[in-house]
């Protein structure tokens, strides 16, 4: 049977956990956005309940997210995707005990978060909308208040932290190194590394002046980036931001790399952050044959470096997880009948399991790996496998960096 994505990062808040609706411990009978609730409970972690109702409000949340509220596309698509109602209670609610197993420990080793830190987060994400309004949009449309958000993002942190009480310091062995240097060489084909320099909004002339020099051989480039560049942070390095395929720069800059060689400087561009002289420093070339991961750029290597150590962290956790879980008390009621996701499941034909699901992944491990939190939907959204925000710029490149 495939895994089904729920809960796929603990703050990623595609799907809405019941505290999300406001109903946590509410009786049997309620009906709450249309949804009767049942009451009752699904299963307990060392004599923690967790309710049935955010099992349902779980898998209502699932249905709403891919479109599959009516009765005949949710048991088809069940169908098609090697689920039953059963199923898919079932790994609803191994990514609940997971959560509680992880509110449990983390309370017993006294690992904690700041709320400065969580503000943080929050305040960083709500800054990429421009306004309130759209931000609020952002939650609704992820079935959140902020204030659910805010418990989401504590449980990735806390997730985080207990990762690396059990993470070791094992380095990637070379072979692995290897094996992925060659199997990564391919997607950094045509990576080009560059250099910026940043000029405020207003300030063309002055730009204009030094892209003249520097095509005229009278200024170095490095140089000029070090005398005039806003963006302190690369203007220290030549105003270099590194590679193309290692990061994410704003389109206009983006664009305008696109379309240089290695050793050209582009023309004027300007972007939200200012106008920007950019130079392509290099262009890697990735070889016919990787025999040697010296045959990549150091910053390759090192980004195949944390890749690996981050898996290799994440599966231990996830096995110290499971041992963790293993040696809990841990009870799963029978599935009551009357949940309002049960269809009869004789009236679908059943595929064989080799259809593609679109929305399946590792995701009953919810909050079982640790994860940064991320936004909410589109525009800041992120769900496993498919995050939509790019990373925090490195301080002093945002200039350049998304």
């Amino acid at each position: 049977m495939k895994k089904l994505s729920v809960a796929k990062s603990v703050c990623a808040a595609s799907l809405a956990l019941a505290c999300a609706w406001g109903v946590v411990g509410c009786s049997g009978g309620t009906t709450v956005n249309g949804v009767k609730l049942t009451g009752g409970t699904a299963a307990t972690v060392n004599g923690t309940e967790i309710p049935e109702d955010d099992v349902t409000l779980e898998v209502q949340a699932i249905r709403e997210r891919m479109g599959l509220t009516d009765e005949q596309a949710w048991g088809e698509w069940m169908a098609q995707n090697g689920f039953t109602p059963e199923t898919v209670r079932e790994q609803v609610i191994d990514g609940l005990v997971n959560e509680e197993l992880i509110r449990q420990i983390t309370k017993e080793q006294e690992i904690t978060v700041d709320a400065a830190e969580i503000d943080g987060y929050v305040d960083s994400m709500r800054s990429r909308y421009e306004s309130d309004e759209q931000w609020k949009d952002a939650l609704e449309q992820a079935g959140l208040t902020e204030e659910e958000y805010r418990e989401n993002i504590e449980l990735s942190l806390l997730s985080n932290r207990l990762m690396e009480t059990v993470a070791t310091d094992d380095e990637p062995a070379a072979e692995d190194m290897l094996t992925y240097a060659q199997m990564f060489a391919a997607s950094y084909d045509g990576a080009k590394r560059s250099s910026h320099i940043l000029f405020d909004s207003g300030d063309e002339a002055t730009a204009q002046e030094v892209l003249e020099k520097i095509n005229a051989g009278q200024l170095d480039f490095a140089e000029a980036a070090k005398q005039y560049s806003k963006d302190t942070g690369s203007a220290a390095n030549g105003g270099d931001v590194g590679w193309d395929k290692l990061t994410t720069f704003v389109d206009e800059y983006q664009t305008a790399l696109n379309d240089l060689d290695n050793g050209a400087v582009s023309a004027l561009v300007p972007s939200q952050f200012g106008i920007h002289i950019i130079k392509c420093t290099d262009v890697f070339a990735a070889p016919s044959e990787v025999t040697s991961t010296d045959q990549l750029p150091e910053e390759f290597v090192t980004s195949i470096r944390t890749m690996l150590s981050q898996s290799q962290s994440s599966q231990g956790y996830s096995t110290w997880l499971t041992e963790q879980r293993e040696s809990a008390d841990v009870v799963v009621n029978p599935m009551p009948e009357g949940l309002p996701y049960y269809v009869d499941m004789t009236q679908f034909e059943t595929a064989d399991e080799g259809t593609d699901n679109p929305d399946t992944g590792s995701g009953t491990e919810a909050g079982a790996e640790g994860t940064t939190p991320e936004a909410p939907v589109e525009g800041g959204a992120a769900t496993e496998g498919d995050a939509a925000i790019t990373d925090q710029p490195a301080e002093g490149t945002q200039t350049a960096q998304q």
